[in-house]
């Protein structure tokens, strides 16, 4: 015989909170303290507890279904730990809350994008829509699901995205500031920056964080050599020879993702360079690779499934009434400099 499934009673009585919270937290609904939330999650996750998204559907009358959209290159592989774990997030995210997500990838590049991204959310009658980067700043896409009354939450959102519509991210500029901070303490004054894909305004920030580091520090664009790459390790790979070589011979190369970084590391490596004493690198998001690497990357973490946990509830809030702010929220994720052993005194 099966055993009773969880109520949401138990799961106020594990987590020691009232009846209307656990509601609350369900629902995406505001004034809940961090704390509270993650006592709930966990009670959640401890007893197994699930919302039944066909009873809820067939009570309300919709769909239930959210739809996280992605870029694609087909000419490049995905950063597959940002995606993969931003889905991640949002799928637990849905799980506790009765609802579904879709998760479609949309070139970036074809003409049609708007097209398709819209096609997707009104043939699978979604309620709601998550834009992750740099979909996030497509001013026109999140105008036009919002016009069709569709939610929106963007991730990490950079630039023209900020203030359309509900969003979730870690300030990114202060990311880069802090990182650059840590290498300016350690004596290093000549630089090498990878920068990501054109067009991903919340990694340009990062930059711009980094160049603000250095410009109270007196220095300026003498002192640091820019690459762009795209977010792969084949990239960094290839682009760190460009930057060992170059005249300004940098004694740190930034990067604006681990991926990047790793390949840094690797190209490091084929020469000969000793990490860290001949070279420093830093990182972006604190993936895993940052930890398995050798030597360990130093990075900026930024806690990216919670991000996508985050954006659900986001939207789950404005779906069901719990979030009652009428202008559009920005929730700020805390992000941490997380020094290992790529770096060292100049």
């Amino acid at each position: 015989m099966n055993a009773k499934r969880p109520t949401i009673d138990d799961v106020a009585r594990l987590s020691g909170v009232a009846r209307v919270t656990v509601s609350r937290v369900l629902n995406g609904g505001p004034n809940v303290r961090d704390e509270v939330r993650a006592r709930v999650m966990r009670a959640v996750e401890a007893l197994d507890y699930k919302v039944n998204p066909q009873a809820r559907s067939l009570a309300g009358g919709a769909s239930r279904l959210l739809a996280f959209v992605f870029a694609s290159d087909p000419e490049n592989e995905p950063n597959s730990y940002y995606e993969s774990a931003l889905e991640l997030g949002a799928l637990r995210a849905c799980l506790a809350l009765g609802y579904q997500v879709l998760v479609q990838n949309v070139p970036h590049q074809t003409p049609d994008r708007h097209k398709r991204v819209m096609d997707l959310v009104t043939s699978q009658r979604c309620e709601g829509l998550i834009l992750s980067p740099p979909y996030s700043d497509d001013v026109r896409l999140i105008e036009t699901a919002l016009a069709q009354g569709c939610k929106v939450v963007t991730v990490s959102p950079g630039g023209p995205g900020r203030g359309k519509a509900d969003a979730v991210g870690v300030d990114d500029e202060a990311g880069g500031h802090d990182i650059a901070q840590e290498l300016l303490r350690l004596g290093h004054r000549r630089f090498g920056f990878i920068a990501g894909l054109e067009g991903h305004l919340s990694a340009d920030r990062r930059l711009q964080g980094f160049q603000r580091a250095l410009t109270e520090q007196g220095l300026d664009e003498a002192d640091y050599v820019v690459s762009r790459g795209d977010f792969t390790f084949r990239s960094g790979v290839n682009l760190a020879p460009c930057l060992l070589d170059h005249p300004l011979r940098p004694t740190a190369i930034v990067c604006a993702n681990d991926d990047m970084a790793a390949g840094v590391l690797s190209a490091a490596h084929a020469r000969g360079l000793r990490i860290p004493q001949d070279l420093s690198i830093t990182g972006f998001d604190d993936a895993p690779v940052a930890a398995i690497v050798w030597p360990p990357l130093t990075t900026v973490h930024q806690p990216v499934k919670v991000l996508g946990q985050r954006a659900v509830e986001l939207i789950v809030g404005r779906l069901t009434g719990a979030q009652g702010e009428p202008d559009p929220v920005f929730l700020k994720l805390e992000h941490a400099v997380v020094a290992r052993q790529t770096t060292a005194i100049a």
